[in-house]
């Protein structure tokens, strides 16, 4: 019965997404309906086949600089050319915090703007983000999405992946390892093996005490695999123990680990919640959830506005580890439309100094003046290992259309007791451009702090592309973000955005493991990536029962 009652709602999502997709507003804005969660119906959906092959055309790649932050594309192919055509957006940043330079990002893969289709794309860079590599997808027209990353002390990278079938209203997960840099993965179980659900976050235990190297995720339990909201692994996302249900439900949002090995998560919509287990750490038992704590963010998470069928962003949540005064700070953020409003958001932050016991009444991290027209979407935020707190997010301040966007930056020094004046550290570009037969630029972007500064992985549409929404197309990209960046500065061109189509053989658009250097100087000399092979191919999963959840609230 629920399955049956889970294929009403994605028909009745379809016909949402199929209903035109514009919504003109008094100011000339063009929005998405808005929707508040409880989110009923699932935010991914299988519902189109494997692109077709296609001939592939590419332009240069794009390297935007925008005063003293410069963006790179990431998703380029083996010559370090953008692939005219494809999407990428969704993208999540691990960095090996044993050495900087190598970092990976994770992102949905759309082969074509032509097919909703998408899969489980990544890069990897040797030389701190400036020159990227791209070395397919995990798995070859296997349906994918929702990619989450995480690296552990050693800088072994990790890839979480949703995973489903055109048959399925539901979503299960499986782990990938990197022990090379990001150059190949290993899938650590069968595939669907991690159980999950819809919208599934990550983290891993890197603390040292009993749960040292333990995985942590939870999910959506309305679109669950089989059952359950939390569940954790002991061996590196080998197996992983039968789901648990968690206090009040909270998800779509983010995990962390304190330095006593205490686990912490954070979710809901409005409410928020926080909520931790303090005996997850013990391999002997199963978790329980200990300490359950409402967080005032002052609004609602909501989909659509101005990400059309997608989320204006998630709950993410930090835990200060750094041994200072602030240790052990958890702090909570997450763009929110506010309670006052019916359009708009902003990007609130809470903070707790015991332990989770209680939060701040929410802060408002976007400094300018408060105006509903406005949206501030995908805040998510870092604790470096010094401290300092680092705030990124799209932003739509400067735009007279308020569609337009920039990356904007905002850090704190004190746990987050005040912020510096935010700064636009990316150009402008029309967040609406480049949709596929999926509209929305993904659901989030991330960014992972050291000493110095931020790494951030965010989508963007500055590549032109005349046979796409807009006539640009949605790349991922790699900007460094530091607090010595100083006041807001003037913008300059883009790098080469006008494409130069050249015509190869027939292929599809998943680029050629074979790389070679792209034309633009590298700023350290790096080591020739080894190609990934051709994943093995493997026998479908036999298809799980899927019990009844319980309900939501």
């Amino acid at each position: 019965m629920k399955k049956k009652l889970s294929a009403i709602n994605c028909q009745l999502l379809a016909t949402v997404i199929l209903l035109p997709f514009a919504l003109a507003t008094a100011s000339g804005q063009t929005l998405a309906p808005i929707r508040k969660p409880p989110f009923n119906e699932p935010l991914e959906k299988y519902n189109m086949p494997p692109a077709a092959p296609r001939k592939i055309e590419t332009s240069p790649r794009m390297i935007s600089q925008f005063g003293v932050f410069t963006s790179f594309q990431a998703n380029v192919d083996a010559g370090g050319n953008n692939i005219l055509g494809d999407c990428a957006n969704e993208p999540s940043i691990a960095v090996n915090p044993t050495d900087g330079n190598k970092m990976m990002i994770a992102w949905r893969q759309f082969n074509s703007i032509n097919s909703d289709f998408r899969q489980s794309g990544w890069g990897y860079t040797t030389d701190a983000g400036i020159h990227w590599t791209f070395p397919g997808v995990l798995q070859d027209n296997i349906f994918r999405s929702d990619p989450v990353t995480k690296s552990d002390e050693a800088g072994n990278f990790f890839y979480l992946s949703l995973q489903s079938t055109q048959a399925q209203s539901f979503f299960c997960d499986d782990v990938w390892r990197s022990t090379n840099g990001g150059q190949t993965f290993t899938e650590q179980s069968p595939d669907e093996a991690g159980h999950g659900g819809d919208k599934e976050w990550f983290t891993i235990d890197t603390t040292g005490g009993t749960g040292h190297g333990f995985l942590y995720q939870f999910w959506t339990g309305f679109f669950a695999c089989d059952f359950g909201e939390f569940n954790r692994s002991t061996d590196s996302g080998a197996t992983w123990q039968s789901p648990i249900n968690i206090p009040n439900n909270p998800d779509t949002g983010a995990m962390d680990v304190d330095t006593n090995g205490n686990l912490f998560l954070a979710g809901g919509g409005s409410p928020f919640w926080c909520v931790r287990s303090s005996n997850a750490q013990d391999p002997n038992v199963t978790p329980t959830f200990d300490q359950v704590t409402n967080v005032n963010l002052g609004g609602n998470l909501i989909q659509g506005g101005i990400n059309g069928i997608g989320l204006c962003g998630q709950t993410f949540i930090a835990v200060d580890r750094s041994g200072t005064g602030t240790n052990n700070n958890i702090y909570v953020l997450a763009s929110v439309e506010p309670f006052s409003a019916n359009n708009g958001t902003d990007v609130m932050f809470a903070r707790s100094t015991d332990g989770g016991l209680t939060f701040s009444a929410p802060h408002r991290i976007n400094d300018d003046p408060v105006n509903p027209n406005k949206w501030h979407i995908f805040g998510t935020l870092s604790v470096a290992p010094n401290g300092r707190i680092d705030a990124v997010w799209l932003d739509s301040r400067n735009a007279a259309n308020n569609i337009d966007t920039q990356l904007f930056y905002s850090w704190s020094t004190d746990g987050g007791v005040t912020w510096a004046p935010n700064i636009a550290v990316s150009n402008s570009f029309n967040i609406q451009s480049g949709f596929p037969q999926n509209q929305k630029i993904g659901d989030y972007i991330t960014i992972v702090s050291d000493n110095t500064g931020g790494n951030v992985a965010y989508a963007a549409t500055y590549n032109v592309n005349p046979n796409a929404v807009n006539g640009h197309e949605q790349d991922v990209y790699y900007v460094r973000v530091f607090p010595s960046g100083g006041g807001t500065p003037t913008p300059t061109p883009t790098a080469s955005p006008t494409p130069t189509p050249t015509a190869t053989a027939t292929a599809t658009a998943t680029p050629s493991v074979t790389p070679t250097p792209t034309s633009t100087p590298t700023a350290t000399p790096t080591a020739t990536p080894t190609p990934r092979p051709t994943p093995t191919p493997r026998t479908a999963p036999t298809p799980r029962t899927r019990p009844t959840p319980l309900p939501r609230p």
